[in-house]
């Protein structure tokens, strides 16, 4: 089989297990070839976490949750060096901590102190950690998907721009369709009772080597000069509202940063490649614009006080840049 048709079953693996959140999983995956981090935000209870752990379930590959709060230390999420007893000798070796998976669950993500977040930062943009002056290595396959709820204020930190930069997507996820909560119900059901249906599902596993391939394919999409003038004219109108619309100046305080062009870049190619396409049109560009740069724009007070999102921000962009011919 290609890498597709398998990078397929396996979405259809994780929506048998996640009814109703098909856009979530597919921009996840989108994020998983276009190896980048996401962060994934929604109201309490809307399968943030049941996602990713179906995702890991189905992936050949080693998953850690760290459920972050406002006492955890930095050595709690990298490891730390600890004085052990080898053949009669003391000798301080290194102990890895959680980071050291494929696949990090970091759950609440902005209920971690400044100290935690800046070393989950080496770790998100560097793909290691330095304990005592040593580096390690992460491995190959390295992705940190981040949970966090908007509405819960207490005890929490904001996410630093450096750190909210990192993230290459930031997915919401909304409440399901009343078809799709009553199915969820019966899937529980099934699962309470450890039903056939969910024995059926868990066999299914996907290699590393498929993610590898799959992403070598991505790299290799062509994408034509015109599109990268699309491009970086929607990154450009993030910085310079007032070129295209009075409104996006009055809302606009910050534009994205040329790291935002570079994700936006290789989610549209992973999104053409998840298409069957071998080239990247328009329309996989305007589909990655908002998990890609929502978070990265910081809004005015004007903005605030009009009841403006990101999200709107960016529909008016694509409204106003013009689509090459």
């Amino acid at each position: 089989m290609s890498a597709l048709t398998d990078i397929n079953a396996l979405h259809a693996a994780i929506a048998a297990s996640v009814l109703g959140q098909d856009q979530v999983i597919r921009q996840i995956l989108v994020g998983l070839l276009a190896n980048g981090h996401v962060l994934l935000e929604s109201l309490p209870g809307l399968a943030k976490t049941r996602t990713v752990k179906a995702l890991a379930r189905h992936l050949d590959a080693r998953m850690s949750r760290i459920q972050f709060t406002p006492d955890l230390l930095p050595s709690d999420i990298t490891g730390a060096e600890v004085l052990q007893q080898v053949e009669g000798q003391h000798q301080v070796r290194f102990q890895p901590g959680p980071l050291f998976g494929n696949l990090i669950l970091a759950d609440e993500i902005n209920r971690a102190p400044a100290k935690v977040q800046a070393a989950l930062l080496e770790a998100m943009e560097e793909r290691q950690i330095t304990v005592a002056g040593t580096s390690h290595r992460l491995p190959d396959l390295f992705m940190v998907i981040a949970t966090q709820n908007p509405i819960e204020q207490e005890g929490t930190y904001p996410l630093p721009e450096a750190q909210m930069d990192r993230f290459l997507m930031k997915v919401l996820l909304d409440y399901p369709a009343p078809a799709d909560e009553g199915q969820v119900l019966q899937l529980l059901r099934q699962e309470e009772q450890r039903a056939a249906a969910k024995a059926a599902s868990d066999s299914f596993s996907l290699g590393q080597e498929v993610i590898f391939q799959a992403r070598r394919e991505v790299a290799a999409i062509h994408v034509a000069p015109a599109i990268d003038s699309y491009l970086i004219a929607l990154v450009n109108a993030t910085r310079h509202p007032a070129d295209y619309d009075a409104d996006l100046a009055r809302w606009l305080q910050l534009g994205a940063s040329p790291r935002g062009g570079i994700g936006l870049d290789r989610c549209a190619r992973a999104d053409a490649w998840l298409l069957g396409q071998d080239f990247v049109s328009p329309d996989n560009v305007r589909a990655m614009l908002h998990p890609v740069l929502r978070h990265r724009l910081q809004l005015s007070y004007d903005a605030v006080a009009d009841g403006v999102t990101s999200s709107e921000v960016l529909d008016r962009l694509l409204d106003k840049v013009a689509i090459p011919a």
